[in-house]
């Protein structure tokens, strides 16, 4: 899976919001999160458009106003904010992977394709903004992140 700077970025503009939320803090300014995160403003504020069309934040504007999470952090998976601003988790060439029907002569790559997406599912839907804004993980991604293998590049 490639993660893209919007991704990185969205994720990571979530996390200040759920952080506020966890500091019972109002909005968030889109400015304050862009200059804490080292994200154009311009752009994040694209991002949170996006966020804020998939029902994942909220926002108000004027000098008492910004941005905050529409739901509570505990119920907003990575997965969610992902899906908010790429699509879904994984497809083929812009297909998800169960629609692609492969000639003879592939075996079983499209079994390959679906058990990729529910691996990344396991993690990115398992794991909320409120296990990131604590610092911590679930038990299943815990386990992963344990693994020395998962910290050797391939």
């Amino acid at each position: 899976m490639r993660i893209t700077a919007r991704v990185d970025y969205a994720v990571r503009a979530a996390i200040v919001l759920a952080l506020a939320e966890a500091e019972g803090a109002g909005p968030v300014k889109g400015e304050r999160i862009g200059a804490a995160q080292h994200i154009p403003v311009k752009y994040l504020e694209n991002i949170l458009s996006e966020l804020r069309q998939a029902g994942i934040v909220r926002s108000q504007r004027g000098s008492e106003g910004g941005y905050w999470l529409a739901r509570p952090a505990a119920e907003i998976s990575v997965a969610d904010v992902i899906r908010a601003v790429e699509g879904p988790l994984a497809n083929v060439r812009g297909v998800r992977p169960e629609s692609i029907e492969y000639p003879p002569g592939t075996g079983s790559l499209q079994e390959v394709w679906i058990a990729t997406r529910a691996a990344l599912r396991s993690v990115l839907d398992e794991t909320t903004l409120a296990d990131l804004a604590a610092g911590r993980l679930p038990p299943g991604p815990r386990r992963l992140v344990g693994s020395p293998e998962a910290w050797e590049p391939r």
